[in-house]
């Protein structure tokens, strides 16, 4: 015996696309002792998780496992026939998927879902009852009767991850694989989570291979880390090491991209060649002021201000409760012009409520919103309308938030059009100028957002909110769906646009790490309050409330 549970030795993976072959997993080898956890590092795009599902018998068919071993408790997997493998699958090696609002069946109770696990690892049917509340228990639901009766639609996104938890550890796996278990999740949440996976597997001795493309969670929580590049291991080795002597140019700008990992923010790298707005005449050629240096002293006035703003929504009469529940609680705060105002909080702090409103996408229960010297918060209409020149925003999801059926450069001058803004021969060559500007190359403007990466196609995103020259533009969690080292290439952006362009932001984000490289001022939301706020570094060095602390704490390498 050698000693390991998993030993993987020169695993290739190859997917033939049409007539072309890539090779997404190349000479890849690796072990994993008993009641070890091992992570993989890297960027989409670079193996980690074909690596992962070659080990799960559950590559696509236009994968093909071209060679290698794969030593799992004395057996080599490679080659295993399917029947084999549905013996194997969930009793022996388990899997925590990444997005539990895909993984989970919508028509199916929890309770359901858990069950059917347990009777797939042979549990007895007198038995399975009373140990789907248990395993329900011990992934940390706070009460299993009830959740167990509940559809994942009626669950908080940390709650449906706990419930692939309990799915995972149904039948006592000797290996658990978690592919990017937390990273669709606020940073307190992903830090339980991550937590309890921890306990679970320290209590039954079982084994987990991570799958992150975080290096500060990486280092956190792994015994080793595997770093991963283009398909190939390019470093590996105990976190500390890796951290502290990183031998590969690739794991130290994966180092330096990770929010929790850095001691105070990046220099600002981006350098522009065009400034928007057209040639003299255009429409649309007139520019905000510029903006200044950090730290320069700023006019007073500002550019957005919200004075005591409250939101309340009626609750559904299915909830069995009457009355309302307050989204926004009398929140007060400006943005200056050229500068970032970082607004933080879990989900369900009223983050997005508050940023709605600023937009006019919803109307105030009480408080008021103005725009420079004007009162915006009952504006309708026409004068509505005219707002959008003002305030543009820049979504969470960039491919949900572009038109798949139209080119980019369609959808970069719709808002042009949109206004009946300059020719056509004007716009197009809008459009040139805010590509170049966002770092994409003139090519893509022929091009679909599903031919582009999620870095780009945010990159689009940007482009089309700037194409209006507006005076404050809403970022709402702009770089959560993205890896690491393209974050912090549209932070970097976006601070440079701010440079050249004196735009403001409202930067909303879960995640203080991330807020600290972008805002001058932060405020944080709790339960619809604004429960602190002031200058980025003072919140930082003294952060005074419970809340905030917690968020620090949260943010991943940071302990």
């Amino acid at each position: 015996m050698s000693g390991y549970l998993l030993e993987v030795d020169d695993l290739a993976v190859h997917y033939r696309v049409r007539r072309s072959v890539v090779r997404a997993v190349e000479s890849v080898s690796f072990t994993v002792r008993e009641g070890e956890t091992v992570a993989i590092v890297g960027e989409s795009g670079s193996g980690k998780s074909t690596t992962a599902y070659a080990l799960l018998g559950l590559l696509p068919r236009s994968a093909r496992l071209t060679r290698g071993r794969i030593g799992f408790g004395g057996r080599d997997l490679a080659g295993l026939p399917e029947r084999k493998w549905r013996d194997l699958r969930g009793r022996e090696i388990a899997l925590i998927p990444q997005d539990p609002g895909t993984a989970l069946n919508p028509v199916q109770r929890i309770g359901a879902q858990v069950a059917e696990a347990l009777r797939l690892s042979g549990a007895g049917r007198s038995t399975v009852r009373t140990r789907t509340l248990e395993l329900l228990a011990d992934a940390g639901l706070p009460d299993p009767e009830v959740q167990a009766r509940q559809y994942p639609s009626q669950l908080s996104g940390g709650m449906r991850q706990r419930a692939l938890i309990a799915i995972a550890i149904a039948a006592r796996p000797r290996l658990i694989v978690a592919d990017e278990p937390t990273s669709a999740l606020d940073v307190t949440v992903q830090r339980r989570i991550l937590d309890h996976i921890g306990e679970l597997i320290r209590e039954s001795g079982t084994s987990m291979l991570l799958i992150t493309h975080d290096l500060g969670i990486a280092a956190e929580r792994a015994d080793r880390v595997l770093v991963m590049r283009s398909g190939t291991l390019v470093e590996q080795g105990i976190p500390e090491k890796v951290l502290s002597d990183p031998r590969d140019s690739y794991t130290r700008s994966l180092i330096e991209a990770a929010p929790g990992l850095a001691r105070s923010p990046r220099p600002r790298r981006v350098e522009l060649t065009a400034i928007p707005g057209g040639a003299p005449g255009d429409p649309f050629a007139e520019q905000p002021p510029p903006a200044r240096s950090k730290g320069e002293d700023r006019p007073d006035e500002p550019v957005v201000r919200v004075e005591e703003l409250v939101k309340e929504f009626r609750l559904p009469r299915s909830s069995g409760r009457s009355g309302t529940v307050r989204a926004v609680d009398q929140v007060s705060f400006a943005i200056h012009r050229g500068r970032t105002y970082g607004l933080v909080g879990e989900s369900g702090s009223g983050k997005s409520t508050t940023a709605r409103l600023i937009l006019r996408l919803a109307d105030p229960t009480g408080g008021r919103v103005f725009l420079g010297e004007e009162d915006i918060t009952g504006t309708r209409g026409a004068g509505q309308r005219l707002l959008r020149r003002r305030i543009q925003v820049v979504q969470q999801n960039p491919f949900a938030s572009l038109d798949p059926r139209r080119s980019i450069e369609q959808i970069v001058t719709d808002p042009l059009a949109s206004f009946g803004l300059g020719s056509r021969a004007q716009r197009r060559r809008r459009a040139a100028e805010l590509v170049d500007l966002v770092a994409l190359p003139a090519s893509v403007l022929g091009r679909r957002p599903a031919e582009l990466s999620g870095g780009q196609r945010q990159r689009v995103a940007i482009a089309r909110a700037l194409v209006l020259n507006p005076e404050l533009v809403v970022c709402d969690e702009p770089v959560s769906a993205l890896d690491v080292s393209v974050q912090a290439q549209i932070l970097d952006l976006l601070a440079a646009l701010q440079t050249e362009l004196g735009v403001s932001y409202l930067f909303i984000s879960h995640d203080l790490a991330v807020v600290r490289h972008i805002a001058d001022e932060v405020g944080v939301l709790h339960r619809g309050r604004l429960v602190e706020s002031g200058p980025t570094e003072q919140i930082f060095a003294e952060a005074r409330h419970a809340h905030t602390r917690e968020l620090l704490d949260a943010i991943p390498g940071r302990r």
